[in-house]
């Protein structure tokens, strides 16, 4: 059997460091959060983009299923990336910084939830989304990285990893849902 590399170690040794950091505990606050939504038939909408976008179309794929298997019944979500149609054409007609900002718009409800993975917490895209969440009397999510950029102050509750790594970033993201999605199954 090969030796493991160092860039293999170096990569465990820093997801496991993050994950032993006082930020994995707000997994329980959005396990709350989803609950409440899931209790009272509200929505809950979730973005990203590119492997963020991946991420929140699993992500939906499991809120949808897996998390209500013992109650009968998934959540009400949504991964907003998840259709090509609508995404190249409001990105044709009104711009890709809007793509996800305008379903919300056009869909959300107050008390509606949104929740935004991102790296870099900066793309116009999912910048837009949580001012339009917020407009909207949605309640705000987003899972980031390195600095937060811009969505860390926006979000009503962000959970910022500190972190300058983009895998590990994404891992992160699903790891988070996974655990809101165990406590979900927990509490049907």
């Amino acid at each position: 059997m090969p030796a493991e590399s160092r860039l293999t170690s170096d990569y465990v040794k820093t997801l496991t460091r993050v994950l032993h950091g006082p930020e994995i505990a707000d997994a329980e606050l959005y396990a709350q959060i989803f609950l409440e939504a899931w209790n009272t038939g509200k929505r809950i909408y979730m973005c990203g983009n590119g492997g963020s976008a991946g991420n929140a179309i699993h992500l939906a794929n499991d809120f949808t299923y897996g998390a209500g298997v013992r109650r009968g019944i998934g959540l009400r979500i949504e991964a907003l990336p998840a259709n090509a149609s609508v995404l190249t054409c409001l990105a044709n007609d009104i711009g890709y910084d809007k793509v996800f900002s305008e379903q919300l718009r056009v869909k959300a409800e107050p008390g509606d939830v949104l929740v935004v993975l991102s790296g870099s917490g900066n793309s116009p895209n999912v910048v837009n989304a949580l001012k339009m969440g917020n407009s909207l009397g949605m309640t705000t999510l987003a899972i980031l990285a390195y600095d937060g950029g811009r969505c860390k102050a926006l979000a009503k509750h962000p959970m910022h990893f500190p972190i300058h790594d983009l895998q590990v970033a994404e891992d992160l993201q699903l790891i988070v849902g996974h655990i809101v999605m165990r406590r979900l199954y927990e509490l049907s």
